[in-house]
Parts: structure tokens; C-alpha cells; sequence
């Protein structure tokens, strides 16, 4: 299930070669499935940061084996409807995203 308009690109291979520019990603497991919804003003440092911590521990978001990306400078809305459409079509919310931090983003 791709969420966005962006060809899926394998991760380790080509996350460092990011711009560095304001986005909006999904994150893709290896069976293809979006596990996580993000936004950032830069997402060269983003992935750069993923990479050089291996997700900062976070063992959800190390399954990441692909990922998507868009270049936008209204990242906070386009997440918050990605992650609206991902939930309408499957009745919850990417296994990485906290609802928590969904409402209150």
C-alpha cells in the first residue's frame, strides 16, 4: 500500500542522499506496509539522524526497509492527512505512530 506519489526507494541505499529541505515520509516495513508517518523542515538531517542512531533505539521503526518522500512546505497538514487517509482505509493507525502523538500534533 503506497501512500504517496513518490517511487518507493530501498532504505540504507538511498536515505543519505536526501535534500535538505522541508517533507513529509513514509516509512515501509519489508512486506510493503507504511509503519510510519513523519514530517520535518529538514529532511536530510531527519534521515541523517535515523541512520547514524539506527531510529534512535526505536525497534518499531527499525523494521523500516523502504520509504517514500515528498518535498512540501505544508509538512504538519499533509502529515495529519496522510495519516487520516492511511486510518480511513484500514481502520487504524501505522504500527510506529502513537495515537498519542497523532492528536496532539
Amino acid at each position: 500500500m503506497e501512500l504517496l506519489e513518490d517511487k518507493m526507494r530501498v532504505w540504507l541505499e538511498s536515505a543519505k542522499f536526501v535534500k535538505s529541505i522541508p517533507g513529509v515520509y513514509v516509512l515501509y516495513n519489508r512486506n510493503k506496509e507504511p509503519i510510519f508517518i513523519g514530517e520535518t523542515d529538514n529532511l536530510e538531517a531527519t534521515f541523517t539522524k535515523y541512520l547514524d542512531t539506527e531510529f534512535e533505539g526505536n525497534e518499531c521503526m527499525q523494521k523500516t526497509s523502504s520509504y517514500q518522500r515528498i518535498f512540501t512546505e505544508n509538512q504538519k497538514q499533509e502529515k495529519i492527512e496522510l495519516i487520516e487517509q492511511f486510518k480511513n482505509e484500514t481502520g487504524k493507525y501505522p504500527s510506529c505512530n502513537s495515537e498519542i502523538e497523532i492528536k496532539t500534533s
